[in-house]
């Protein structure tokens, strides 16, 4: 049976088709024009949140490229081991000449001396490799197909007899249990990739691949991968994680980083080159990820906007500017008088050039240069790229200026429709303005407002009484052009009482939504036991998807987006101030015009009920409201063994002047259909 979650994301389906056929309608008097976009997502490779994640590939290190610079103790034979059932003799080595690609240099050589054909063996015989997959093993489901593809070529001797095989470990001196296997021939002295489907015959949540030669002589192999079939609408995406995602129904996706963006404190070597990572897979150049281990590019520029494209997302990809990471030289303000590292000027037409090649890309039609690298790689339209970011948390030095405008000038110049995001460093938030007046967070927005900068991105992590306290864009300038793309914040634990934080902190958002146009909470997802920061959105293992009381906030507050906001329609008896700007609750009437939706969200994160009085008079409203509830204890926190927290759908009858009982601690969202 389907769980709650993906039932619902079927009836918002089915919701959202009916309300296509529907006319937009004229908003009525008294509401504020806001950002239709506030609520998106940023993913960024930290925790595992590509290869053994979103990347569906059951393989790891199917390409043997790991090495000690991704993380001691690590190379090439990483995750495989030899196995030689029977008895079987033969050597594995690595090597590098005449690989598939230059970007792709190490394959293994398995050379077989002896097999089933001399020795009498009347169990399972062969010479070859075992990968493990992804602790603790490869989850496959009864009845699942999984396509299995491999680069070979055979060296010397006769054709290869391959044996292909799924199965579960038994133990010491027991042959495996199989669970499905596929028997190749390779007879080509070339590379050649070699191509079967191979078909489990029960669950198992500790499989692993091998692959058996049964015949003498030596073969080369490379590029192994095990893909499920069934993946997010047939691209290659962990179908569950993507669709925790789609639940969100969000607006926009910020990739590839964060930090990963120029490499964070490993150099310029290791900077993200978005056209290394858009070609056949084997072509891409693999590389180090900045937190730890290892990217192989299997999601690259292409997936993260084929991704887009399946969720209806904006794609807001993120580029370098020449500029190093501020944790490059010892380490976030260890050294804050350290200069960055930086390219050279006369190296800038490199750097720029990266970006309108991203954009002709993207956009371009197939008759130019880089729109026919897209459409041969199966995307002959244009992926119509709205947003593009140029930096990440860079210092903003004098040395960031004048690469910044250097860039963005000459972006302008041939694609003004182009709607560049802007950096204010690390930490961009109202403290930053009284506790370091000569900062990043000052220089930004200097920088943007010179420039008519459309959107300045800001970060900002805090305890979850900033988020309680703070209402700084309520004092934002309104004659700005430039707007703010909040891209990186959250609350720094997980805890339900956080997450109430954050909705009260989103509700002030929404309120000013004509001066923010863009939120992501950060970071999206982590794997158990590979996570690299805390809090996290979204948590997972190889079978399971553990969503967090901050992501059901973040969710209810993508599906009740608009474009028009009224403050003056709910009324919170005896409301609590906190000790800051804010108060312990909020509310938001939010008007969606083009799906005729109204949305009313009220949040108490006080230990107090507190009375409600609603007036939706102006809106006509009737029939039926679903009304949403998220609430428990404030120390409630949902993990991978238990998860109290989760939304609470009703039906209720929809009024157009009505008074409601707010529990405390919790969130509620009405929302009517007009």
């Amino acid at each position: 049976m389907k769980s709650n979650r993906f039932l619902a994301i079927t009836l918002m389906a089915a919701s959202a088709l009916s309300l296509m056929a529907q006319k937009p309608m004229k908003a009525p008097s008294g509401g504020k024009q806001i950002s239709n976009e506030l609520i998106g997502i940023f993913f960024e490779d930290i925790s595992s949140s590509a290869d053994g994640g979103l990347n569906a590939d059951l393989i790891q290190n199917g390409s043997f490229e790991f090495s000690p610079s991704d993380k001691d103790g690590w190379g090439p034979g990483s995750n495989w081991r030899v196995v030689r059932p029977g008895h079987s003799l033969g050597n594995l080595t690595v090597k590098q000449q005449d690989p598939i690609h230059p970007n792709n240099p190490n394959y293994m050589r398995l050379m077989i001396e002896r097999t089933r054909k001399f020795y009498d063996y009347s169990g399972w015989v062969g010479y070859g490799i075992q990968n493990d997959g992804w602790e603790p093993g490869m989850s496959v489901k009864a009845g699942g197909k999984y396509d299995f593809s491999i680069f070979a070529r055979n060296v010397s001797g006769d054709a290869k007899e391959v044996r292909v095989v799924l199965v579960q470990p038994q133990g010491w001196g027991q042959d495996p249990k199989l669970l499905g296997e596929v028997n190749l021939n390779v007879a080509s002295k070339d590379w050649k990739k070699y191509e079967a489907t191979i078909e489990s015959s029960e669950d198992c949540s500790n499989a692993v691949l091998q692959i058996l030669v049964l015949t003498l002589g030596e073969m080369d192999v490379d590029m192994v991968s095990l893909m499920p079939q069934d993946t997010y609408k047939g691209h290659g995406i962990r179908k569950d994680l993507a669709e925790t995602l789609e639940a969100l129904n969000p607006k926009f996706m910020r990739f590839p980083g964060g930090c990963v963006v120029h490499g964070g404190g490993d150099g310029f070597w290791n900077t993200y080159r978005w056209k290394e990572t858009v070609g056949p897979k084997e072509t891409r150049r693999q590389q180090r990820n900045t937190w730890g281990y290892h990217q192989s590019m299997t999601i690259g520029y292409f997936e993260y906007f084929q991704l887009c494209e399946d969720m209806n997302m904006e794609p807001v990809p993120i580029l370098p500017c020449g500029v190093s990471c501020q944790g490059t030289n010892g380490g976030w303000n260890m050294y804050p008088t350290q200069a960055q590292d930086v390219k050279p000027m006369s190296e800038m037409d490199e750097w720029t050039q990266d970006a309108l090649d991203l954009i002709e890309w993207a956009n371009g039609d197939v008759n130019t240069k880089w729109g026919k690298v897209r459409a041969e790689a199966g995307h002959p339209a244009p992926f119509n790229l709205k947003y593009l970011g140029i930096g990440n948390e860079e210092k903003i030095s004098p040395e960031f200026e004048e690469r910044f405008k250097y860039m963005y000038n000459k972006i302008m110049a041939k694609y003004p429709d182009i709607i560049i995001v802007g950096t204010d460093g690390p930490g961009s938030h109202a403290k930053a303005k009284a506790e370091d007046p000569d900062g990043d967070y000052e220089n930004g927005w200097r920088l943007a407002e010179e420039l008519n900068m459309p959107i300045l991105d800001e970060h900002y992590y805090e305890p979850r009484d900033y988020f309680m306290k703070s209402r700084q864009y309520d004092s934002y300038p309104r004659n700005r052009k430039t707007k703010v793309y909040l891209g990186e914040y959250a609350s720094k634990d997980k805890k339900l009482i956080d997450a109430l934080a954050e909705a009260l902190y989103l509700i002030h958002v929404e309120r000013n939504g004509d001066v923010v146009s863009m939120t992501s909470y950060a970071p999206l997802f982590a794997r158990k036991n590979a996570t690299n920061w805390n809090p996290d959105m979204i948590y997972y293992d190889n079978e399971k998807v553990f969503p967090t009381c901050s992501y059901y906030v973040q969710q209810m507050f993508g599906q009740s987006s608009g474009n028009y906001y009224y403050g003056n329609c709910v009324k919170i008896e005896n409301a609590d101030k906190s000790e800051g700007e804010g108060m312990l609750q909020e509310q938001s009437v939010v008007l969606n015009t083009k799906t005729r939706q109204l949305f009313v969200k009220v949040c108490n994160a006080t230990a107090n009920e507190k009375n409600v009085t609603i007036d939706l008079s102006r809106f006509g409203v009737k029939g039926e409201a679903t009304k949403t509830v998220l609430k428990g204890q404030p120390e409630d926190e949902n993990n991978f063994d238990v998860q109290p927290i989760a939304p609470q759908t009703e039906k209720v009858k929809a009024q157009k002047k009505s008074t409601m009982k707010l529990e405390p601690y919790s969130f509620v969202m009405l929302t009517y259909q007009l």
